[in-house]
C-alpha cells in the first residue's frame, strides 16, 4: 500500500521537531526556535528531506487559522474596558510610532511607500507565545510591565486583522487597482457582517440545544464546522482565510460556551502552530543567510534597539517608571509570529521578494534567540538605568500628615506604616490603618491607580520603593512597620534588601505569590513573607481537618507550627506533612465547640444524666444558650435545642463526647465552627 508523501513528511517533521524543541527548552530557549530549526535542517536549502511544500503549508494555513482563533476567542469587550487607556492608547501608540518609524527609515532608502509601511507592520509585531511564556516562568506577569506588556501584545493581535486587510492596498498597483480593492473590501465586510450578525443570533441556540444532548464529539464537530465555514466564507471574499477564524473566536467568546470551546481547540492549535513555525523553517536559505549575514545583522540590531527604544517611550508617556518601560521595551524587542503570516501574505501578493523575505526571516529568528537573554537581564538594566537617570523620585508626601499622625522634629513621618501597591492587599489595609488611626502612607507605580486614589483623599504618592531615595522620602528610617503588596518579585526583593539596609529594626512583611520565594525574601531581611498559594494551602488543609473531627486548637496549633517554621513544612514530602500531623499528642487538652440539632440523642437531658466525664473523660465547662453563656453548668442542667456546649478534654475524649451528643450522621448542625 502506497504511503501518501504528506504523512510521511508529517512523521518526519515531528521526529525532528520533538528532540529539537526539546534541546531548545532544556538550553532555556523558545521552543518556537527549535521547531523553526528543525524546519531549516530538514527543508530543501538544508538536508533536502523534505522538498514538496504544498501540502506542509496547507496544515500550517491550518495552524494559522487555529491561532487566530483562539485569540478571537480571549478578545473580550470586558477585558478591553478594563485595560482600555493600556490596550488602546499604549498598543496604538506602539504599533502607530513602530510602523511610521520604520516605514519613514525605508523610504529614505527609495523604498516604494506601500512596501515600506508593510516593513512597519513586520516591525510592529512582538512575539505573544515567546513573551508571555518567559514573564509566566519568571513570576511577572502581573507585575507593572506584565500588565503593560500584556496590553501591548492584546492590541497587536487585535491590529494584525487589519494588517492582513490592508495588504491588497499596499501592494495595489494605481488608483484604479485601489479602488477595485476597495470596492471589493466594502462588499465582503458587508458580507461577512450578514453572516456575523447570523451566527451571534443562532448559534448559541445550536449549541444549547447541541449541550443537551450530551456528546462532547458532536460539540466539538459543530465548533469545527463553524470555524471551518467562517474561514472558508472569508476566503471565498478573497480576504484572509486565517481572518475567518478570528471572526469565529469573536462570535463564540460572547458565549457561555467560550471556555470548553478553548478547552476542546487548543491540543490542536499547539500542534497545528509547531507545524506552522516548521514550515517557516522549511523556507529558511542558509546559503542566503550567510550571503547576507551583514545585512541579517544590522537588521537584529536595528530592531531590538529602535522597537525597545519605542515602546520605552510609550510606557514613559502613559506615565509607568523608568524601570518599568526599560524592562518591557527589552522584553517585546524581538519580531512576533504573526510577523510570518504577514510576511507569506506580503510574498504571494509580490510585495517582497525572495532576497527580502530570506533576510526577514533570518532576523527575525536571530531576534527571537536574543529574547531569553535580553528578559533575563532587562531587570538589572532597568535598575541600572533607573538610578542613573535618578528617576522614580518620590511625588508629593505633604497630602499625608493629617492630625493622627505623630511627626518627628523634622517634621516627617514617625511610627508609621509604609504600603507598596495598592492593589486589593494594600487597600484593604489602608482602610484598616485608617480607622484605627495608625498612620501610613501608600506607594504605587499606576499613575491611574494614584490619580483616582488621591481624588478620594487616599494618602498615596507615585513612586518606586526600590529607590533608596523613596523609601528615604517616605520616612523609613522612622517607620515601624513596612508592607509590600506588589506583583513585581524583582522589585520586592530589591525594595527589602534596600529597606533592611536603611533600617535595622523595621518590621518587614512580604505578600508574594509562590512559596518559592519565601527563602530568598527572608534572607534578605524581610520578617515575614506571606506567599498567596501557601495561605490557599492552610485554608484548605484547616477545612478538611476540621471535616474530620480534629480539634480546633489543635488545627491552630498546626497552622502557627507551619507559619513559625518559615513554611519549611510545605516544601518537604507529603508524607513529612503526615507524620508531624500523627506526632501531635492526643492526650494534648484543648477546647471544642459542639451545637444541639433536634436530631442529638443528648436532646433534653441532664449533664449528670449523661455522665459525659466519666464516660468519656471530657468535661462541659460552659453552656451557650440565646446568646448568654452559662459557666460551670451544675448536674440538673438539662440539654435544649440550639445549645452550644464548651467542652474541655484530649482530641479523643472530644471525639468520644461528641458520638454520645450529636446524631450518628454528622451534618451541618455537628461541629460549629
Amino acid at each position: 500500500m502506497h504511503t501518501p508523501t504528506i504523512f510521511e513528511d508529517f512523521l518526519l517533521i515531528l521526529l525532528v521537531a520533538v528532540p529539537a524543541a526539546m534541546i531548545c527548552l532544556r538550553l532555556r530557549l523558545p521552543h518556537i526556535v527549535g521547531f523553526i530549526f528543525a524546519g531549516i535542517a530538514i527543508g530543501p536549502y538544508g538536508l533536502g528531506l523534505i522538498r514538496e511544500l504544498a501540502g506542509i503549508e496547507i496544515l500550517s494555513e491550518i495552524g494559522v487559522m487555529l491561532l487566530l482563533f483562539t485569540i478571537g476567542l480571549e478578545f473580550s469587550l470586558t477585558r478591553l474596558r478594563e485595560m482600555k487607556r493600556l490596550v488602546l492608547l499604549g498598543g496604538a501608540l506602539q504599533v502607530g510610532l513602530t510602523t511610521a518609524v520604520t516605514a519613514t527609515i525605508f523610504k529614505a532608502f527609495g523604498i516604494d511607500i506601500g512596501k515600506a509601511v508593510f516593513f512597519g507592520f513586520l516591525a510592529a509585531l512582538s512575539s505573544t507565545a515567546i513573551v508571555l511564556k518567559m514573564w509566566i516562568e519568571r513570576n511577572e506577569i502581573e507585575s507593572p510591565h506584565g500588565r503593560a506588556g500584556v496590553a501591548i501584545l492584546l492590541f497587536q493581535d487585535i491590529a494584525v486583522v487589519f494588517m492582513l486587510l490592508a495588504i491588497p492596498f499596499l501592494s495595489g498597483v494605481g488608483s484604479a487597482s485601489l479602488l477595485a480593492s476597495a470596492q471589493k473590501l466594502i462588499f465582503a465586510v458587508l458580507a461577512l457582517g450578514l453572516a456575523v450578525a447570523a451566527s451571534y443570533f443562532f448559534l448559541p441556540k445550536l449549541l444549547y440545544y447541541i449541550v443537551k444532548l450530551r456528546s462532547p464529539e458532536l460539540f466539538l464537530l459543530v465548533i469545527v464546522l463553524f470555524l471551518v465555514g467562517m474561514s472558508w466564507l472569508t476566503s471565498f471574499f478573497g480576504l484572509s482565510f486565517a481572518l475567518g477564524g478570528f471572526i469565529a473566536g469573536v462570535v463564540l467568546a460572547e458565549t457561555e460556551y467560550n471556555h470548553q470551546v478553548f478547552a476542546e481547540v487548543m491540543p490542536f492549535r499547539d500542534v497545528f502552530n509547531g507545524l506552522f513555525f516548521v514550515s517557516i523553517g522549511l523556507l529558511v536559505s542558509v546559503s542566503a543567510f550567510f550571503s547576507n549575514a551583514g545585512s541579517v545583522l544590522a537588521l537584529i540590531l536595528a530592531i531590538v534597539v529602535f522597537k525597545a527604544l519605542i515602546i520605552w517611550l510609550v510606557i514613559r508617556f502613559l506615565g509607568l517608571a523608568q524601570r518599568i518601560a526599560v524592562i518591557a521595551g527589552l522584553g517585546m524587542a524581538q519580531i512576533g509570529e504573526f510577523s510570518f503570516v504577514l510576511a507569506r501574505a506580503g510574498q504571494s501578493s509580490g510585495l517582497i521578494n525572495e532576497t527580502e523575505y530570506q533576510v526577514f526571516l533570518s532576523a527575525s529568528i536571530g531576534t527571537m534567540l536574543l529574547s531569553p537573554f535580553l528578559i533575563s537581564a532587562a531587570p538589572a538594566i532597568g535598575f541600572r538605568l533607573q538610578s542613573f537617570l535618578r528617576d522614580g523620585a518620590f511625588g508629593d508626601i505633604g497630602n499625608v500628615e493629617d492630625e493622627s499622625i505623630h511627626l518627628t522634629s523634622s517634621g516627617g513621618l514617625s511610627q508609621h506604616v509604609i504600603i507598596v501597591g495598592y492593589g486589593l492587599n494594600g487597600r484593604n489595609l489602608a482602610r484598616v490603618l485608617r480607622v484605627v488611626g495608625i498612620p501610613y502612607v501608600v506607594l504605587d507605580l499606576n499613575a491611574d491607580i494614584v490619580r483616582r486614589a488621591k481624588n478620594n483623599g487616599e494618602k498615596i504618592n507615585f513612586a518606586d520603593a526600590t529607590r533608596r531615595e523613596v523609601l528615604l522620602h517616605a520616612g523609613i528610617r522612622d517607620a515601624w512597620v513596612l508592607v509590600l503588596a506588589m506583583s513585581d518579585a524583582a522589585a520586592a526583593r530589591r525594595t527589602v534588601k534596600q529597606a533592611r539596609q536603611l533600617n535595622p529594626e523595621l518590621h518587614i512583611i512580604v505578600r508574594t505569590r509562590y512559596v518559592a520565594e519565601i527563602t530568598e525574601l527572608l534572607d534578605l531581611g524581610a520578617n515575614e513573607v506571606i506567599p498567596e498559594e501557601f495561605e490557599t494551602s492552610i485554608e484548605i488543609f484547616s477545612r478538611v481537618l476540621l471535616r474530620f473531627g480534629v480539634s480546633r486548637s489543635i488545627i491552630e496549633s498546626q497552622v502557627e507550627r507551619i507559619r513559625r517554621q518559615g513554611y519549611e513544612m510545605l516544601r518537604m514530602t507529603a508524607p513529612m506533612v503526615s507524620k508531624t500531623l500523627l506526632e501531635i499528642s492526643p492526650t494534648i487538652a484543648s477546647t471544642e465547640t459542639l451545637r444541639i440539632g433536634n436530631e442529638s440523642p443528648a436532646l433534653g437531658k441532664a449533664l449528670g444524666e449523661l455522665d459525659l466525664r466519666g464516660k468519656t473523660g471530657a468535661t462541659v465547662i460552659a453552656i451557650i444558650r440565646d446568646g448568654k453563656t452559662e459557666v460551670s453548668p451544675g448536674a440538673e442542667t438539662r440539654i435544649c435545642e440550639g445549645d452550644t456546649l464548651v467542652i474541655l478534654g484530649s482530641a479523643d475524649d472530644i471525639e468520644r463526647a461528641s458520638e454520645l451528643l450529636l446524631p450518628t450522621e454528622r451534618g451541618s448542625d455537628g461541629f460549629n465552627p
